[in-house]
């Protein structure tokens, strides 16, 4: 099959099932795994060269609707006739889920299986000892200003609470959140998790923290637990969200929670995928 992926999450969901030899074409932003990178790239995920996707005869265009905007590329899928499947989660469970479809649409229904088995485990495990801890207040940003947080309906809060935690906008029945400083600060979070979206680790400054209203008298900053994460790891509905449960985890509950050891819980798995 020639596969396209117009966004990351996709084609990291691509890579989990052995599909990177199939990938034809990809958006400028998919940077996961690094045999991807001779890829052609086709634009931002937002703005997608449909003439140069149409020119690469795609059998299937892995698409989203992650981000806001995106359903302008689908309208430009389905006006120009080309096969594509539209991805849109918001849970581990739909990830889950969407790892089966791809699956049975790329002859990869095994593959898909076995990871799929090994993904329930690894949430199984970290149920289980997310059931030993207290939990401790976490407020996740997405952007500082304006500033937008995740809420109730998002797969950061699932994974706050496998990590023995709890988002302190878990409350707020939306997947994403748009709130102020002020508010954020009323929340009283015992930890901060900074994942910027589309911003790399070494360009976040935390410093900036102290600078905001009210601010410094939090616990979260006057006891030191802000943590500057990678947003790959964090802000994509991919499998990989999986390795940023471990090092969350860890850093949360180092006594209980077992140690990050960097490895990607899921790339151990081997079965026939053909």
């Amino acid at each position: 099959m020639r596969i396209i992926s117009i966004c990351p999450s996709n084609t990291e969901l691509a890579a989990y099932l052995d599909l990177t030899s199939h990938l034809v074409g990809i958006d400028d932003y998919s940077d996961w795994p690094n045999e991807i990178n001779s890829l052609p790239r086709l634009g931002p995920d937002l703005s997608i060269r449909m003439d140069d996707v149409e020119a690469l005869k795609p059998d299937l265009v892995l698409a989203s609707l992650s981000v806001p905007g995106m359903e302008r590329n689908i309208e430009q899928l389905e006006k120009r006739g080309i096969p594509h499947v539209v991805y849109n989660p918001n849970s581990l469970e739909d990830i889950k889920i969407n790892l089966l479809d791809l699956g049975k649409r790329t002859n990869k229904e095994a593959k898909a299986q076995k990871v799929v088995q090994v993904y329930d485990n690894f949430l199984h495990m970290y149920e289980k000892r997310a059931q030993q801890v207290d939990p401790v207040r976490l407020y996740w940003e997405w952007w500082p200003k304006p500033v937008f947080t995740p809420g109730g309906l998002n797969w950061l809060t699932e994974m706050s609470r496998l990590a023995g935690g709890l988002n302190v906008f878990s409350h707020v029945e939306k997947a994403s959140v748009q709130t102020d400083w002020s508010t954020v600060a009323d929340h009283y979070p015992d930890h901060i998790c900074l994942a910027w979206v589309g911003v790399q680790t070494d360009k976040v400054k935390p410093e900036l923290l102290w600078k905001r209203p009210n601010w410094p008298n939090l616990d979260a900053l006057l006891n030191n637990q802000v943590h500057i994460l990678e947003e790959p790891l964090y802000c994509r509905p991919s499998p990989r969200l999986l390795l940023g449960l471990k090092k969350l985890a860890a850093i949360l509950h180092p006594s209980i929670m077992p140690a990050d050891d960097g490895l990607d819980p899921l790339l151990e798995v081997d079965v026939d995928s053909n």
